[in-house]
C-alpha cells in the first residue's frame, strides 16, 4: 500500500533534466505533504555540500556518509558555509532515474524519517557520475 501511494505521488511527468533539482523539490514536497509536513526549499551551500559529496564519492571510489578523509554531513555543510541546527543526508546508487531513488528512499525507514522530518526547512538534492545521489536536508540557523 504505501508502495501504491508513494508510485501514485510520483506518478508525474520529470522534464527531462541533467539537473534533477526542480523534479526532486516537486516529488520531496508531495512526499512530505502526504505526511502533514510543511515544504521545503532549495538552498544553494546545501547543493554544494551535496554536490561535493557526491563527485569525492565517485572519484574516490566509496559509498559512506563519512568520506575517507573523516568528513560527514555536518563537516561538509559547515565547509559550504551552511550553518545550522539540523542536517541530515541520504544518499544512494545505481538508480537511473528521480523517481527510483525517491521510492528507494521512500521505502527504508531511515531514509524515510529524513525526507518527512518537521526539522528540516531546505534541502539539496545532487546527482553525480555512475548514478550517485547526495540529498541533505537542513534548517539554517536556530
Amino acid at each position: 500500500m504505501k508502495s501504491l501511494m508513494l508510485a501514485a505521488l510520483l506518478a508525474f511527468p520529470f522534464p527531462a533534466m541533467a539537473d534533477p533539482v526542480q523534479g526532486a523539490a516537486e516529488a520531496l514536497n508531495r512526499y512530505r505533504a502526504a505526511r502533514g509536513v510543511p515544504p521545503v526549499t532549495q538552498s544553494a551551500r546545501l547543493q554544494a555540500a551535496a554536490e561535493h559529496h557526491g563527485a569525492d564519492m565517485v572519484k574516490r571510489g566509496y559509498f559512506a556518509h563519512k568520506s575517507p578523509s573523516g568528513s560527514g554531513p555536518a563537516k561538509r555543510a559547515k565547509r559550504a558555509g551552511y550553518r545550522y541546527c539540523f542536517i541530515a543526508e541520504n544518499i544512494a546508487k545505481g538508480q537511473k532515474t528521480l523517481a527510483q531513488v525517491m521510492d528507494g528512499w521512500a521505502n527504508s525507514p531511515p531514509h524515510a524519517r529524513n525526507m518527512s522530518s518537521e526539522k528540516a526547512t531546505q534541502f539539496a538534492l545532487a546527482r553525480a557520475a555512475d548514478n550517485t545521489w547526495v540529498m541533505m536536508l537542513g534548517r539554517p540557523g536556530c
